[in-house]
Order: structure tokens, then C-alpha cells, then sequence
């Protein structure tokens, strides 16, 4: 797509040794209720959106010149 950003890949490795439970930062998350940000990232824009646009500022550009 001409509109697509490239984006950076996410590795979401755990450490062999990681204790999440023993981990202060987790707790502290767990407890103010953070959530991922990647349950929201498979929303996708749909083209139909840029083509309505497109369409529209079409048709204001020839309104404004006085050929319709």
C-alpha cells in the first residue's frame, strides 16, 4: 500500500530466568490495571475512508472552479 509506515519488529521474548511474580513492576501493573497495547493494534484502517475523501475533495476542487 502507498499509505503502509514500515514499522520496527516487536520480539516479545521471556527471559529463561524471568520470575513475574517475584517481579516489582509487574505487580505494580497488575495493580493499576495496565493492559498491553497490542490488543488494540489489529485494527486496520479501511481504504474505503481514503477514497471517500479523495472523492470529496475531487468533487469541492470542481465546484470551486466553476466547471460543474
Amino acid at each position: 500500500m502507498i499509505m503502509k509506515k514500515p514499522r520496527h519488529r516487536v520480539f516479545d521474548y521471556p527471559t529463561r530466568f524471568y520470575k513475574p511474580e517475584e517481579d516489582p513492576q509487574e505487580k505494580l501493573k497488575k495493580r493499576l490495571g495496565f493492559q498491553s497495547y497490542r490488543k488494540f493494534k489489529n485494527k486496520k484502517k479501511s481504504p474505503l475512508i481514503w477514497i471517500v475523501f479523495i472523492i470529496v475533495v475531487i468533487f469541492i476542487i470542481i465546484k470551486l472552479s466553476g466547471k460543474g
